[in-house]
């Protein structure tokens, strides 16, 4: 569906609305931050920093990037697909035993019950991810999350398959609720053959009234035929409104299946070139070489490769697009790895220098410690970009689908909002890698309000329009956010050119 304007109004009007509604997507981001950045302080302190800074020697600084922003990019997206997935579900089983209607576009029921759907799968898909790799990464260090991590990748390809046949035995029992179809219009074909059966009794009645010379009563007649055609009416009436809620079904369905096909490819292959990088620099780091510069060129080489081989492709898909920052996500948190320890040698020489020497143990003790104290704040922070990006390009195409603004808005911010005073609730029983998981997922919702508002702003018909939604939602998010500029700066490009991306 093509992009439209948004009903005529006043620009002074249109900028008050747009500034409201941005503002509420803008309060819902700011709202995030401060449980996010608490979460990363506990899970950057000591106690739980600890197993991470115990491995660097074993995978090197680089390993040791790639690794965790590799898990950390691949539990964000699989929380936004696992979600969009049972948003799919729920929306799909929803549009097929709906009772007829004109239009199941603008039902809040169904908007409803798959955002509702879809909020919650994504933040339970995290908070499980977030404990098992918490629950890894304490029993069997890097090498283990290594080794899961790439077990995962692997059977993602052919579960990928698995459930696009599960998908569409899913949607063949689906349709069986089309018989509810067929039934109408077997009804409706009936009582239309009755009524014309009904009419030419009545025509052959006159005609032998007539023969016999009978006298036939006008009003009467007139009566009986008005009563015929309102009938008649009333039933071409029924039956496009049912060719055309019939129609609109079929819409939305395929839709549905457009973006669950999309979102399991997504899910199978992106994480596949950040994967391998991973595995890469590990094993370098698991035989020894950690530390050597060779495994700097080896990763630069192999991060240009990969990417120089998804962008040549003649049929370049999202999920393409998607590897490709993923994985210079990841190499960009490698270098801040490498770099922060690099920082520790320099302040070391600095202090030599200056007659303050230290040991050799206590500057290899600081590059871990600072190594493993990046790579944990620079992947966190990337999976929540990839989080907030990934729920905009749900939130801006369902905009662009004319589901509503304000609903798609309000709506997935009440949702977020809700499911982060929950997890807040819950925060003893996940453990630290739960809530932290958990409010990734409630990041992406947050991105569906972020995206929607991205994409109205562009449908205004005037520039005051347009600015002020943009204006509510920086000082809406800077507000709540409490003045995080650089944090928040960051995130809200990163969910405009997502929402204007249409993947679909």
């Amino acid at each position: 569906m093509g992009q439209t304007k948004l009903g005529a109004r006043s620009p002074v009007l249109e900028a008050a609305v747009g500034f409201a509604l941005g503002a509420v997507g803008g309060c819902i981001l700011g709202a995030t931050e401060d449980p996010v950045d608490k979460t990363l302080s506990v899970m950057t302190s000591s106690g739980l920093l600890k197993p991470v800074i115990e491995e660097v020697r074993m995978v090197g600084a680089l390993g040791l990037g790639t690794l965790i922003g590799t898990t950390a990019l691949t539990t964000a997206m699989t929380s936004v697909v696992a979600g969009v997935i049972l948003a799919a579900a729920v929306a799909s089983v929803f549009v097929a035993t709906r009772s007829c209607g004109t239009s199941h576009t603008d039902s809040a029921g169904l908007w409803a019950s798959a955002g509702l759907a879809g909020a919650f799968g994504t933040t339970l898909s995290g908070a499980t991810l977030g404990v098992a790799i918490e629950w890894i990464v304490k029993n069997y260090g890097m090498v283990g999350l290594l080794w899961a991590l790439g077990i995962f990748t692997v059977l993602k390809p052919p579960l990928h398959f698995v459930f696009k046949l599960l998908w569409k035995q899913g949607e063949a029992c689906c349709t069986l609720g089309s018989a509810d179809w067929v039934r109408e219009r077997e009804q409706i074909e009936i009582t239309e053959l009755q009524q014309r059966q009904r009419v030419a009794v009545q025509i052959e009645q006159k005609i032998l009234t007539l023969e016999k010379g009978g006298n036939t009563s006008g009003k009467e007649h007139m009566t009986t035929w008005v009563a015929e055609r309102r009938q008649r009416e009333e039933i071409e009436k029924k039956k496009t409104e049912s060719e055309e809620a019939q129609m609109e079904q079929r819409t939305i369905q395929d839709w549905i299946n457009t973006v669950v096909v999309k979102h399991v490819d997504f899910l199978a292959f992106s994480g596949i070139p950040m994967t391998v990088v991973a595995i890469v620099t590990s094993g370098f780091g698991v035989f020894g070489y950690g530390g050597h510069q060779s495994v700097f060129i080896v990763l630069l080489a192999l991060v240009a490769i990969i990417a120089y081989l998804l962008l040549k492709s003649s049929d370049f898909k999202f999920w393409m697009l998607v590897g490709c920052m993923g994985m210079l996500a990841t190499f960009v948190i490698a270098m801040l790895t490498l770099h922060a320890g690099q920082v520790v040698v320099t302040t070391a020489m600095k202090m030599r220098a200056a007659g303050q020497s230290q040991s050799r143990e206590t500057i290899s003790a600081r590059m871990n410690h600072q190594s493993s104290l990046e790579a944990l704040n620079t992947a966190f922070f990337g999976a929540k970009l990839c989080q907030l990006g990934l729920g905009a390009t749900v939130g801006g195409p369902l905009v662009r689908r004319a589901a509503g603004d304000s609903k798609v808005i309000v709506g997935a911010a009440l949702v977020a909002g809700g499911l982060l005073a929950g997890v807040e609730t819950l925060a003893p029983v996940l453990g630290e890698g739960g809530k932290a998981g958990a409010l990734l997922g409630v990041v992406g919702a947050v991105g569906v309000s972020v995206g929607a508002v991205a994409a109205m702003a562009g449908r205004w018909s005037s520039w005051p329009g347009t600015l002020g939604t943009l204006a509510g939602l920086v000082i809406g998010a800077l507000g709540m956010g409490k003045w995080h500029i650089v944090n928040i700066g960051l995130q809200l490009p990163v969910a405009y050119v997502f929402a204007m991306t249409n993947p679909f």
